[in-house]
């Protein structure tokens, strides 16, 4: 098995390494002065089974593009097989045509990845899950929620926990994870007005008092968790955290979270946490390396990865 990682987040990657214990390829990734991508494997990998970690974060295209090379880098010096490890799958949230003559970015995408040449994708948490069936080629689709489990049960007092989903579309994931830890249920009903404005109008259950726990896939502007957080303060709730797997935060996202009445933001390295995001005091982030690095372990060795998604 060889490890390779793009600049998207290297720490990622070398934190997988050294819970599998192995050693990342010697790979160099440079670009010309146009700033095209360039990238040169310093190892034989031929024959190998390669897993490439690349999240397509901000800058997206960028990301994108490096993964994408490098696959062809890998393809052509004749590896065995290729896998993308795409913790945070970037365009994700265009899964569908919200209207005329708008594209399916995700779609597209999924098509250009698996034409460069992926014979198999690792992923966490994507948006939609019928991202997946854009894909022709087998994808693994892991949950944050046992990461979140074991944190939320270490700092949170059993009895007093209610775990919230910020819109009607999230309450499958935020049931999933509440079944996990033994407590009940909300949502925040809120009306979108356009894109990157959401206007919070009511509340569904039994909130005051409670220990309020809000799980969603992403964050990015942070407004609608600002102004959820906002609303179940306003009905009662003794605290409000909140468990989020990829923190995009572009924006005034940190202004926001800093000055909201969030207790804690908690979010996973599936993106690589800037300087400014780890100096916001109510903002935590979480390791994925050991859930990642298991089902990298597994995939390499043919076994089952279905207990992972428990």
């Amino acid at each position: 098995m060889k490890l390779i990682s793009g600049n998207s987040n290297l720490s990622l990657t070398e934190d997988i390494a050294r819970t599998l214990g192995a050693e990342l390829t010697d790979v160099e990734i440079k670009r010309f002065a146009d700033d095209e991508i360039f990238v040169e494997i310093n190892e034989n990998i031929r024959g190998e089974d390669v897993f490439v970690v690349q999240p397509t974060s901000f800058p997206a295209n960028d990301h994108i593009m490096e993964l994408l090379v490098t696959i062809d880098a890998l393809k052509r010096s004749s590896a065995r097989r290729i896998t993308a490890v795409i913790p945070y799958f970037g365009y994700a949230r265009q899964d569908r045509k919200p209207g005329p003559r708008t594209p399916i970015s995700a779609k597209l995408v999924a098509n250009i990845i698996t034409i460069a040449g992926v014979d198999r994708v690792l992923t966490m948490d994507l948006h939609a899950g019928q991202i997946q069936g854009f894909f022709d080629i087998p994808v693994d689709n892991l949950y944050a929620a046992p990461v979140f489990r074991k944190d939320i049960e270490e700092n949170f007092e059993k009895g007093n926990r209610v775990v919230v989903s910020p819109d009607v579309g999230g309450v499958v994931r935020a049931r999933s994870l509440a079944k996990r830890i033994d407590a009940t249920l909300a949502i925040v009903d809120k009306r979108r007005e356009k894109a990157g404005v959401s206007e919070v109008m009511n509340v569904i259950g039994e909130v005051a008092g409670k220990d309020c726990i809000i799980v969603d896939d992403i964050v990015d502007s942070a407004g609608t968790l600002c102004n959820g957080a906002a609303a179940l303060k306003e009905k009662g709730a003794k605290t409000v955290s909140a468990y989020i797997t990829h923190g995009v935060l572009s924006g005034k996202a940190l202004e926001r979270i800093a000055g909201s009445v969030l207790k804690e933001l908690v979010i996973t390295d599936s993106i690589k946490p800037t300087d400014a995001v780890k100096e916001i005091a109510n903002i935590r982030v979480i390791s994925i390396a050991p859930l990642m690095a298991e089902a990298i372990k597994r995939i390499s060795e043919e076994t089952s990865v279905s207990c992972l998604f428990e």
